[in-house]
Order: C-alpha cells, then sequence, then structure tokens
C-alpha cells in the first residue's frame, strides 16, 4: 500500500510533541544566573505586606532567567473563605494576556502564507466589508459615513482598526445593544456570531488613525477559524498548547481543574478586600462576571479575553517567544516572526508610544517609567495578571493574582521592580565587570 506523502511529517510532529511533553522548563539556583537570591526574597516580602494589608488575597510569581526557574512562589490564599492556600499550580483568569497567544497564532497562519499583514480582513470576513465611521455632529444626530481605508489584520494586530471596548463612552452602549461579546461574561453565542454582530456597528476611527485598545483580537481569533478552517479553540490546543506542553491552558476548566481556579476578589480603598460577587459587576456600559470559566454556555472562545492558565504554563509560552519561537525542538514561529511582532509598529501613530504585533513594548520612544530594558515587552490581564519578556536580559517575569477592581493596588509592578533589582552586578549583557 502506498504510504500517504503526509505521514512522515505527521510522525515527526508527533515526535517532537511527545518530546515536549515530557520535559518542563529546568530549574536553577538564583546566583547560577547572575541573580541574589537575598535580593529576590524581597518578591515575598512585597507579595506578603499586600496580603497581610488585606489589599489582595493570594499571588503566584515567577522569574525566568537563561531559559531556568529561578523563583516561583505562592503566597496568600486562592480561596479565602474556603481557607484555601495558593498554590504552584493554581489557575487564573488571564484575560488580555490571551492576546498574545492569539496573535501568535495568527502569525503561524502568516507564516504558511495564507495572507499579508495588509491584506483587508474582509477577504476572509466579508462582514467587515465598507466599514463605516461614527460622526458625532456638535448639532443634530450622529451619522456614519464610509471609512477611508478598510482594516487590515496588521491594524488588529495593533489595536489601530478602528474597533473599541464596551467601556467607551461613544460606542460602548452601540456594542452592549449589539450583543457583541465582550470575553469577561457569559455569552449564549460563538466567536462568529459576536464578530459578526461587531462588524455591524460603526468604527470609532478611520483605520490606521490611532492605537485604541479593543475587541481586534477576537475578530483575530474568527479570522484563525476561517483561515485554518478548525474552531479556534481546536487550532490553539493542538497547534500551541500541546506542542508546548501547556497541559492547563484552556478557554472552560474542566470539573477537575476547577477546583484549582483561584477565587476573584474586588478591592475597594473605602471597602476592603471583598469575594467578587456571584452577580456580574456593572461599570457604565462594561458588564464583567468572575464565573465565566465554568458557568454557561461555554460556546464562545474569545481571542482577546477568554483563557485560563498557570504561571507555569505561561512561561512556556514567553520561553518559546524569548527563544525566537521555539522550545525544546519544537518550532511554532520563525525567529524572524517574533523580531517583527516584538517590534514596535505604531511609528508616528503614537509618538510616545510602543506596541507590536500583540505586545506592549517599552523604552523604545520614551524613557522607561521603571526598571528594565528598552525593548523589553508583555502585556496584562483584566483580574491581575501580567508578564514580562526581556530579551537583553534573557528574563521572564509573571504574576498572576485574581484582583478587579484593584483601588490602585500596584504590585505587578512592584514585582517586576523587584526581580531587575536582584540581578548580580555580574551579569550584565556582554560582559562582567
Amino acid at each position: 500500500m502506498k504510504k500517504h506523502p503526509l505521514l512522515p511529517c505527521l510522525a515527526a510532529a508527533l515526535l517532537l510533541a511527545s518530546a515536549a511533553l515530557a520535559q518542563e522548563l529546568p530549574t536553577a539556583i538564583p546566583e547560577s544566573v547572575g541573580l541574589s537570591p537575598e535580593r529576590l526574597s524581597r518578591i515575598a516580602t512585597a507579595v506578603q505586606r499586600e496580603i497581610d494589608a488585606k489589599r489582595i488575597a493570594g499571588m503566584v510569581t515567577m522569574v525566568v532567567r537563561h531559559g531556568r526557574v529561578v523563583w516561583l512562589d505562592a503566597r496568600g490564599m486562592a480561596d479565602v473563605e474556603q481557607k484555601k492556600p495558593m498554590q504552584k499550580d493554581a489557575l487564573f483568569r488571564i484575560c488580555s494576556m490571551t492576546k498574545p497567544i492569539t496573535s501568535t497564532a495568527v502569525m503561524m497562519l502568516y507564516e504558511e502564507g495564507r495572507f499579508t499583514l495588509e491584506d483587508p480582513v474582509s477577504r476572509y470576513l466579508p462582514e467587515f466589508k465598507d466599514p463605516k465611521v461614527l460622526v458625532k455632529p456638535e448639532a443634530g444626530q450622529p451619522n456614519t459615513v464610509a471609512a477611508r481605508r478598510e482594516i487590515t489584520i496588521r491594524d488588529l494586530l495593533r489595536h489601530t482598526s478602528g474597533l473599541t471596548y464596551q467601556w467607551n463612552e461613544v460606542l460602548g452602549q452601540r456594542y452592549v445593544d449589539a450583543n457583541v461579546a465582550s470575553g469577561l461574561l457569559q455569552y449564549d453565542g460563538t466567536i462568529a456570531d459576536s464578530v459578526r454582530r461587531l462588524a455591524g456597528v460603526p468604527l470609532l476611527f478611520n483605520p490606521g488613525d490611532r492605537f485604541e485598545y479593543s475587541l481586534s483580537v477576537d475578530v483575530l481569533g474568527r479570522l484563525v477559524e476561517v483561515v485554518s478552517g478548525v474552531p479556534f479553540d481546536e487550532f490553539l490546543r493542538t497547534r500551541i498548547f500541546a506542542p508546548l506542553n501547556m497541559k492547563d491552558t484552556c478557554f472552560y476548566v474542566s470539573a477537575a481543574q476547577q477546583p484549582r481556579l483561584a477565587t476573584a476578589y474586588t478591592y475597594y480603598p473605602d471597602r476592603g478586600l471583598g469575594r467578587f460577587p456571584d452577580a456580574p459587576i456593572s461599570e457604565g456600559t462594561m458588564t464583567y462576571s468572575a464565573d465565566y470559566p465554568y458557568n454557561g454556555p461555554r460556546k464562545l472562545f474569545s481571542g482577546g479575553a477568554g483563557l485560563c492558565s498557570t504561571a507555569r504554563d505561561y512561561a512556556r509560552f514567553c520561553q518559546m517567544i524569548l527563544n525566537g519561537g521555539s522550545l525544546n525542538n519544537v518550532q511554532i514561529l520563525s525567529r524572524k516572526s517574533v523580531e517583527l511582532m516584538s517590534h514596535d509598529q505604531m511609528g508616528k501613530i503614537e509618538p510616545e508610544m510602543g506596541f507590536g504585533l500583540g505586545f506592549g513594548v517599552s523604552g523604545v520612544k520614551a524613557p522607561l517609567d521603571e526598571l528594565g530594558s528598552p525593548g523589553e515587552f508583555g502585556w496584562g490581564g483584566f483580574f491581575y495578571t501580567k508578564f514580562n519578556i526581556d530579551p537583553k536580559e534573557d528574563m521572564i517575569v509573571i504574576s498572576m493574582g485574581q484582583l478587579h477592581p484593584t483601588g490602585g493596588v500596584a504590585l505587578d509592578m512592584v514585582v517586576q521592580n523587584l526581580a531587575y533589582q536582584a540581578l548580580d552586578q555580574l551579569s550584565r549583557p556582554g560582559g562582567t565587570d
């Protein structure tokens, strides 16, 4: 019998995936990679201070340098009322930390030659053909005009599409009225349903005019489905999560996983720390819940907000990116795609802001606000998760809590600063003192 020409490729892919599954990121003592253990321990002190002050229930923090885990700490409570301590394998709603993963999926298809970044998205999602822009005159009723150009895939990746979120004071109510999903609330529909409804709402501005954090990445999730021909969750599971051994990363937690999902809390300075209510919270036109990972129809795979993950899993994704697209001999992206994604794409559109294709980029247009390196990149999530990738220091910093509103708590930034202050003088890139 003649052998199918794809069988050798499939066998090789399975072999590589099996090799990745057998491995975790190696650990090392901090001194071996140029970090002071005494200074790293300041992370635990800072987190514990916020826990003792009842401004956060608990947090998992992680530092990886030169591909080795040198700090992984679980502190506080995953559930205060149930007296469940935070564990290192706790699951978190990572919300907008889903966006870099979705952007990676898009770039994988880009590398297959399925599209160019300047392609109009309407070529693949016809509902976005001939977009309209909302105009609000000083007198009279709002109206729409034809956009100067169509939304490109690049616009979606860098948030210059003219789309926005439900919290926007101009278009938020229209999104609600059109039943567009935010990704942070139960939704009786699919990503295809939501994106189709989103396309029927006018744009906030002409594509390419400026940056507006938006549902663009949910549109990208639908683009992945259409171009690949498989459901978005399946694409992520088979093409990214399984090869990288991200075994706990998913849109909806299973019954076995649910006890590991950290409880969400709210913090208001005048009321203190409180368990997230059973009912959703509404702030203007934005409504969000904390039980969407396990309650509801489970139909929506939100490319911009839907995933849950662990610090260990997300560190593997970050390490793949830091390595230039590969981990444990499994190549997800090319080195050049990672360079493009982590390179500022704003140009003159946003003179003071750096943003690539799925990542915020720091220190490339303005001085760094905190400790770090020019060109570091990362992002955060709605429920108080954050990651930072620093190619110059070959370092990853991750913090994961479950808190919103945060009441101004800045612990995520403090954790990043404390990771950097732990760098040894002898670990400078390019040489030693």
